[in-house]
């Protein structure tokens, strides 16, 4: 178990889908210990399996806060089952230093996974939360989306990123989401 080095924007497996866990073997949970250390040692909410360079579908994520213990959530395999409404936050990336933008999300989400131990759950995050939010961010990474690939404002998203030596967009790997433009314009 250690913490490891984090991928940066630019680096390539960072856009590379991740293949399926067959099993939640030794090499897994070591894994999952690396995700937790590092996200920790590094101040996030989550991170996943590929920001590491490993490119499973695995990911972690806590949401406690300073005053509450913590709270980690390990997703192997996770499927977003059930996606609803719209919400518009600033968000970020530990592969992104400092560097948030404005990015388009659902609002209310199910997702179903494996935990650490191999065992599968249901888990509903609604109201735009932190939780809601942060599940889809990583889920994203498992198949090679970034956060910039959802901005609101492609151009403001480029500056911010310039400002931090980060390279620009990939208006290719922009996402075109009409349920969410939809969901957005009738607030």
């Amino acid at each position: 178990m250690a913490v490891k080095r984090v991928l940066q924007y630019g680096e390539k497996s960072l856009r590379e889908p991740s293949k399926e866990v067959h099993k939640v073997s030794k090499k897994i949970t070591e894994l999952v210990h690396d995700l937790l250390e590092t996200m920790y040692a590094k101040n996030g909410v989550g991170l996943a399996a590929p920001q590491i360079g490993v490119n499973y579908r695995v990911f972690v994520i806590d949401v406690s806060t300073n005053k509450e213990p913590l709270n980690p959530i390990v997703f192997i395999n996770p499927k977003i089952i059930k996606k609803s409404g719209a919400v518009i936050a600033q968000e970020g990336c530990i592969s992104f230093p400092e560097a948030y933008t404005d990015v388009k999300r659902y609002k209310n989400i199910m997702v179903k996974a494996l935990d650490a131990k191999g065992k599968p759950f249901v888990l509903e995050a609604n109201d735009g939360s932190l939780l809601a939010r942060a599940i889809q961010h990583e889920y994203d990474h498992l198949d090679g989306i970034l956060f910039i690939d959802h901005c609101v404002n492609r151009f403001e998203t480029d500056e911010i990123l310039a400002k931090y030596h980060l390279p620009p967009v990939e208006p290719e790997k922009l996402l075109d989401e009409p349920e969410l433009d939809k969901e957005l314009n009738n607030d």
